[in-house]
């Protein structure tokens, strides 16, 4: 008879976040799949049956395409994937691509590694010195 091993496995939220050069729909789908490679290289994600869902935002001048079409690009076809624009906030960073993903993991949330790159580093300092 196999013995069952006890795996403490927990859902928990990575952020992430990335410029797009332009508001073109190549350029917003090559942004969020460096971001979504980003995410996954440093959180060792390679099995897309971890990914419990994402969602992704953009800031409101981006509309040339969605972002969620850069995760199916990567073979996320059966992740659930959902796309929306930031509310317009006065200062806030143009051309911004941001993503929460849910995902089964064994790690602790202090080992769960947040992304930001580019001009997004800006907005959480805290986490993109540690990176």
């Amino acid at each position: 008879m196999a013995s069952l091993i006890e795996v403490d496995m927990r859902v928990r939220g990575i952020r992430g976040a990335i410029s797009a050069a332009e508001n073109t729909r190549e350029s917003i789908l090559e942004a969020t799949r460096e971001l979504l490679q980003a995410i996954l290289d440093a959180n060792q994600i390679t099995e897309f049956d971890d990914i419990v869902s994402a969602v992704f935002t953009t800031s409101p001048d981006l509309t040339a395409c969605f972002p969620a079409e850069a995760a199916r690009g990567l073979g996320m076809n059966e992740v659930p994937l959902l796309c929306a624009s930031e509310i317009a906030v006065p200062n806030s960073l143009p051309s911004c691509i941001r993503v929460l993903f849910h995902v089964n993991t064994t790690k602790s949330q202090k080992e769960i590694r947040h992304i930001y790159l580019g001009e997004a580093a800006r907005l959480r300092p805290d986490m993109t010195s540690a990176q």
